[in-house]
């Protein structure tokens, strides 16, 4: 079945969940449905209100107010959202419905006496009836956190927040300041630096506007759009369907910022293409994965995390995706290479031509999506308006969705974007309310600073295996947090000691953001992974082992930029040329090691093939490797070259040997 306008295939999988709404969303019904709706739109007034000083009925409100009112709605709305025992949609119970009143009795009270909070310093002394109140509070963020994050979250954080209790009795170097139950919970609700801190004020000023953004974009056929536009471009070429997931899965993943999600949404169509193609189950869920990881890492939106790093640096978010440029192209550059090899290695051809969309009706019919996001990004990078931007581009897509009869949003379509968007923001709110508990556990025990001075003494101020530390302190803590979750930890607790080894800050943070990724392609966990094998009816062990070697690039490339700046933009252009010249070349060798196929040369088959690839690997690294000087970068390529000058006569005599007839 073909779109008539389009000549492309219709997905209805793709379609149901970018138009229609998830089925989550539809599953949500009657009264509970209705409160989600009046909600989201009365939380969205708020930031409107907010960000644009509109001053709407002459309310303004201070920064503290204004978080609690827009953290206590979410909170209050994910009892209605999250079942008791997981899962989202549903029919709430009067357990429910209890919570939910609970929620917004609290956020009543905690919204009324922002200003006495604020004015008499109640983090340090509460008087008796706002530390009830911070109590009821207190358990129901964990509560929150345990539906919309998971037990593993809940355990972490729970441990986390009820630190402060014990921490004096702690051996070195954990321990820190101890204070009472009381103490500490106050401190969590009314302070600045604990659920209330950097993580809610980043979503209160500019996240909330780019997670609208991207699910409107998804939802009026954006989507469709890009996907079809990956068709037209790379489909016909061999491989062409797991290119094609490489673009449109690195792109919804770039708007959601959710590796699971992305993974169900594309999945549905591009793992099937895949496997009409030739492509193994295990290799089409395993590239379907990766390609869904590096969407999160991935410049122009990347997902909620980026704009929480640029509060933590208090930098504009454009420095943080200008930064996250190159190495996002070196990660989508080695899976691109590797599917390549793969392809030619197997001979496997492209989508057939009639499955194709012509390229040229798409443009004509989606060129508007592109306008919208040129607005988007000329409001960020030129007149610096991050946090208003999103909803201005927001607004224009709207505006011309009502010109699309395809993707017309109606009033079902419109309720279930609602829905859709305040779910997502009610389990985002959740989950960042409740690691702010961790973040100010740390700040209440100074247990930071201690850490810091540890880690960097324990390292003996040798860089290299302060990364290694960093690196596997990362992985673990991604294992069972969110992408957002692990990145806040650390970038309380590791960040800073990798700073104190002479690290540049901003490559620091991205090395944080990519190692704690790598843990959903990395088994035993790799959630990623096995959630496309399940699409794919592989082995999800084997798929998550074929995933570390198509993503192969993602362990080793935060070790190359976050020693050399030069590859996150932080170095002249010339510097900046060099270092990403080289780094592209060593990454295709690397990824032909991986593969054992070599583009215009062949497969590396017999029993030369193994030293071969161990040549082309460690060349590639050497290649790529951060050079302090031209001299340096001199000696090791003409090394390089001269390594290529020894296995050419090799690969000669092998080539010769496998066009010779075997004798009869």
């Amino acid at each position: 079945m073909t779109d008539p306008k389009t000549n492309a295939p219709v997905i209805k999988g793709l379609e149901q969940v970018a138009i229609d709404g998830a089925t989550p969303a539809e599953r949500l019904a009657g009264p509970a449905r209705w409160v989600v709706v009046i909600g989201t739109l009365l939380s969205l007034v708020l930031v409107i209100n907010q960000l644009f000083n509109a001053q709407l009925f002459g309310i303004v409100l201070i920064e503290g107010r204004y978080l609690y009112v827009l953290g206590g709605l979410f909170l209050a709305l994910t009892f209605l959202i999250f079942q008791m025992r997981g899962g989202k949609g549903g029919v709430p119970t009067w357990l429910d419905w209890s919570l939910f009143g609970l929620a917004l009795a609290s956020t009543g009270y905690l919204a009324q006496t922002a200003q006495l909070n604020l004015s008499q310093g109640w983090e340090y002394a509460a008087p008796k009836t706002a530390e009830y109140v911070s109590i009821v509070f207190f358990l129901l963020i964990l509560e929150a956190t345990r539906r919309a994050g998971g037990l593993v979250l809940f355990c972490i954080v729970t441990l986390f927040a009820f630190y402060p209790t014990f921490a004096g009795q702690v051996p070195d170097p954990f321990s820190g300041f101890q204070s009472t139950f009381i103490q500490t919970v106050a401190y969590h609700i009314y302070s600045a630096e604990s659920s209330f801190g950097i993580p809610m004020k980043a979503f209160g000023g500019v996240v909330i506007g780019f997670i609208l953004f991207g699910a409107v974009l998804q939802r009026t056929g954006g989507g469709q759009f890009f996907n079809d536009l990956a068709l037209g471009l790379v489909g016909g070429y061999r491989g062409g369907a797991a290119k094609v997931s490489i673009f449109a899965s690195g792109f919804m993943g770039s708007m959601s910022g959710s590796v699971i999600s992305n993974v169900l949404t594309t999945g549905a169509v591009s793992i099937p293409a895949m496997r009409k193609t030739g492509f193994s189950a295990r290799t089409a869920a395993a590239t379907e994965a990766c390609a869904s990881t590096g969407g999160v890492l991935m410049p122009p939106i990347m997902g909620a995390t980026a704009f929480v790093m640029a509060s933590f640096l208090s930098r504009p978010y454009v420095e943080i995706a200008l930064a996250a440029a190159i190495p996002s192209i070196l990660f989508y550059w080695g899976l691109f290479t590797q599917i390549d090899a793969y392809s030619a290695k197997r001979g496997l051809r492209g989508l057939p031509k009639p499955d194709l969309p012509r390229l040229k009706v798409v443009m004509t019919e989606g060129w508007p999506y592109i306008f919208v996001f040129a607005l988007l990004l000329y409001m960020m990078i030129v007149l610096r308006k991050e946090s208003s931007a999103p909803f201005y581009a927001t607004v224009l897509l709207l505006v011309v969705n009502q010109f699309r009869a395809s993707h017309r949003l109606n009033l079902e379509r419109l309720g279930n974007m609602i829905v859709g968007v305040g779910m997502g923001l009610a389990e985002l709110t959740a989950i960042l309310l409740g690691v702010g508990l961790i973040v100010g556990s740390f700040s209440a025990t100074g247990l930071a600073g201690t850490l810091v001075n540890e880690l960097v003494f324990l390292a003996g101020d040798n860089t290299l295996v302060l990364l290694l530390m960093g690196a596997i302190t990362a992985f673990i803590f991604g294992m069972g947090m969110t992408v957002t979750a692990c990145y806040i930890f650390l970038a309380v607790v590791l960040a800073p000691a990798l700073e104190a080894g002479g690290l540049n800050q901003l490559a620091v943070h991205l090395f944080i953001l990519y190692w704690g990724m790598v843990s959903y392609i990395t088994p035993p966990v790799a959630l990623g992974a096995f959630a496309a094998s399940t699409m794919a009816g592989s082995n999800p062990i084997a798929t998550g082992f074929e995933a570390m070697r198509l993503g192969g690039v993602i362990y080793i490339a935060p070790f190359f930029f976050v020693l050399n700046p030069a590859l996150i933009g932080q170095a002249p252009a010339w510097e900046i040329t060099v270092a990403l010249s080289c780094a592209l070349l060593g990454v295709a060798m690397i990824s032909s090691a991986l593969q054992g196929y070599v583009i215009l040369v062949g497969p590396l088959l017999g029993r030369t093939a193994l030293p071969l690839r161990v040549m082309l690997f460690f060349g590639g690294v050497l290649i790529a490797m951060p050079q302090n000087s031209l001299a340096n970068l001199g000696y090791l390529l003409s090394f390089t070259f001269g390594m290529a000058l020894c296995a050419l006569p090799i690969l000669m005599a092998w080539r010769a040997n496998a066009a010779s007839p075997s004798p009869a």
